[in-house]
């Protein structure tokens, strides 16, 4: 029962990969008729070395009437002349027959990477539509496994796969239909051993199957460890953790090495089997032709024949798991496909301005990563249009996580989120994001030029707006003194800049789409007091005439605001300005004198 509901999960996925090969189903076509071509030649090379060991040894030879229109009636008269004309004859032959494998070659694999192009556009634009709650809990290295490993998995069930497989499977069952048709008792008398190579076939298939599961749950493994490591090697070699981590890294390699011994194993044992049935059919063959004295052509034949057909089928069970494989990795494919928590897409919002004010209003709001537990409780406070507002708090309290609902990157459990007092969940999300511009702590920048990070590539964008941008921010001096200015090429997030030049660059990109409604979180913790400096004067400048949000551990940074909001394990405590909160002795007074102790602790 297991196996039956396995081999329908099979079919079912085999014919989701073939909903993509509709728009080339002129070239899938093609590969199959091609298939079938090359299964009828298959068998037309041994039957003419058949017929020339026949005419060479004086045996006579019925000539088919196919071969008699490529060859004169004076060449089927003469024995040399015979034999000169049907090697010429099989030169063309092997020309031609060569020429058409190598087209059906380039057609299955051309099919295969067509698909998966498709797939993986598919597949990345799915990962780009995401819920942010997916990327918390699913490893990068897991993703990338997905939109790389295993789309190319798929590509194989066309260039090793399925098409190869029925390509296969029609040369042996032509090739077996012309010995059967020549000689059915002495291909009987061949295939006496047939049967073990079946029962063989069937368990190497199984074992290197299980085998290449192993493997490719291993390199899911490989690639998501290293792809975090890589990314946090800081934190590993900041506390000399090398070693530990090295030792982890050998415990899934040695699985990943373990499971391709394993398959190799099997390998190594089908083969000889395979070799070892082929000279038993042989040794049958050959028995019963000396024993019944048939001509030494059909002796010849029989034994190309046999290769023929026992060539395909040392790789046709290992095709058959290349098939498996790639049904493996596109069912990994198609559940990220199938993942519907989503982000708002842009059509389900129909409310798209212009131009807003940048009201914010938060109604009972409450808020959880994963339920039950809230990390926000009945948040109440607005935000006037042109106001800037500070959110404080201990780490956990909740503080970015209230930019990120602003944003809509996750969905509130329960209340209401407002935006010039229409509900954010009416917008058009691509409309709300596009007035509203973030600033990050820690500013992710992409390898490529100091244009590009700022302008994400937006052709809409001149270098004349980006020039301006920069000296307004005050970074237009440092730009041009790089190498190539703003063509300077960015290394990997941004490893080539300092904290502070790196926060200067996410302003002037903050600055150029010019957002209604600006979010700040912790901008100047990570940088030294002459860059906080720099960065101060260029949040002054942007925050001017703008809703801004700022979110820092640093209360020296947001004396300026008309609104702190003092958070507390998701809850608002207390919400006020820097002096009246100060006056009020309260949590703030608390959180202040706490971070004014540590600062005179320090200085001493």
């Amino acid at each position: 029962m297991e196996k039956t509901e396995k081999k329908k999960l099979d079919m079912r996925l085999l014919g989701r990969v073939f909903t993509y090969v509709k728009p080339y189903r002129l070239q899938f076509t093609c590969s199959l008729v091609l298939a079938l071509v090359l299964s009828v030649f298959a068998p037309v090379r041994p039957y003419l070395i058949q017929l020339t060991v026949n005419e060479a040894t004086g045996k006579a030879s019925s000539i088919p009437g196919w071969l008699k229109l490529f060859i004169s009636q004076a060449h089927l008269n003469n024995v040399l002349q015979f034999i000169i004309a049907v090697t010429i004859f099989q030169i063309v032959f092997i020309f031609i027959e060569t020429l058409t494998r190598f087209i059906f070659s380039f057609i299955t694999s051309w099919l295969g990477q067509a698909v998966v192009k498709d797939m993986r556009i598919e597949v990345f634009h799915k990962i780009s539509q995401l819920n942010q709650r997916q990327f918390d809990k699913t490893p990068i290295g897991t993703l990338t496994t997905r939109t790389i490993n295993d789309i190319e998995s798929i590509n194989n069930i066309f260039s090793d796969g399925l098409v190869p497989i029925l390509a296969d499977l029609f040369a042996i069952i032509v090739t077996l239909g012309t010995m059967f048709y020549i000689d059915w008792k002495l291909t009987l008398i061949s295939l006496i051993p047939f049967p073990i190579l079946i029962v063989a076939t069937y368990y190497f298939k199984e074992s290197v199957n299980k085998s290449y599961l192993r493997v490719r749950n291993a390199i899911s493994a490989l690639n998501a460890f290293v792809q975090e490591h890589i990314s946090g090697m800081a934190i590993v070699q900041a506390f000399a953790a090398e070693k530990r981590e090295a030792n982890k890294f050998d415990q899934i390699n040695k699985e990943h090495r373990n499971a391709n011994i394993s398959a190799i194993f099997a390998y190594s044992v089908f083969f000889p089997v395979v070799e070892i049935i082929l000279a038993l059919s042989m040794a049958f063959l050959i028995w019963f032709v000396a024993d019944n004295k048939l001509d030494a052509g059909l002796l010849v034949s029989f034994i190309l024949y046999l290769n023929q057909i026992f060539r395909p089928l040392r790789v046709i069970a290992d095709k058959f798991n290349v098939l498996q494989m790639g049904l493996i990795a596109a069912e990994r494919v198609f559940k990220v496909l199938e993942n519907e928590d989503m982000q708002p897409q842009a059509s389900e919002g129909h409310y798209n301005p212009e131009k807003i004010k940048g009201e914010i209003s938060f109604e009972q709001v409450s808020f959880a990563y994963n339920m039950p537990h809230y990390v926000l409780r009945d948040l109440n406070f607005q935000i006037n249009p042109g106001e800037t507002v500070a959110i404080v708090g201990h780490t956990g309290s909740g503080k970015t996580s209230i930019i990120s609902l602003i944003n809509r990157l996750y969905e509130i459990q329960s209340g209401k989120i407002l935006v010039d007092k229409v509900d954010i969940r009416d917008y058009n999300i691509e409309g709300l994001r596009k007035h509203i511009g973030v600033v990050l702590q820690d500013v992710f920048l992409f390898s490529g030029s100091i244009m590009e990070n700022i302008t994400l590539r937006n052709p809409d964008i001149t270098k004349a707006e980006v020039v301006s941008a920069a000296k307004m921010i005050g970074m237009h001096d440092f730009i041009m003194q790089l190498e190539g200015n703003y063509d300077f090429a960015v290394m990997e997030r941004g490893s080539s800049l300092s904290l502070g030049q790196r926060q200067l660059i996410s302003f002037i990109r903050a600055l150029l789409y010019d957002p209604s409604i600006l979010i700040l979180d912790e901008a100047t913790s990570s940088i030294d007091t002459d860059s906080e400096m720099l960065v101060q004067q260029a949040i002054d400048k942007l925050i001017k005439g703008r809703t801004s949000i700022v979110i820092a551990h640093r209360l020296s940074t947001i004396r300026k605001a008309h609104k702190i909001i003092v958070l507390d394990k998701g809850v608002i405590r207390e919400i006020g300005t820097h002096d009246a909160l100060l006056e009020r002795n309260g949590f703030y007074a608390k959180l202040h004198q706490m971070q004014f102790a540590d600062q005179m602790q320090t200085a001493s």
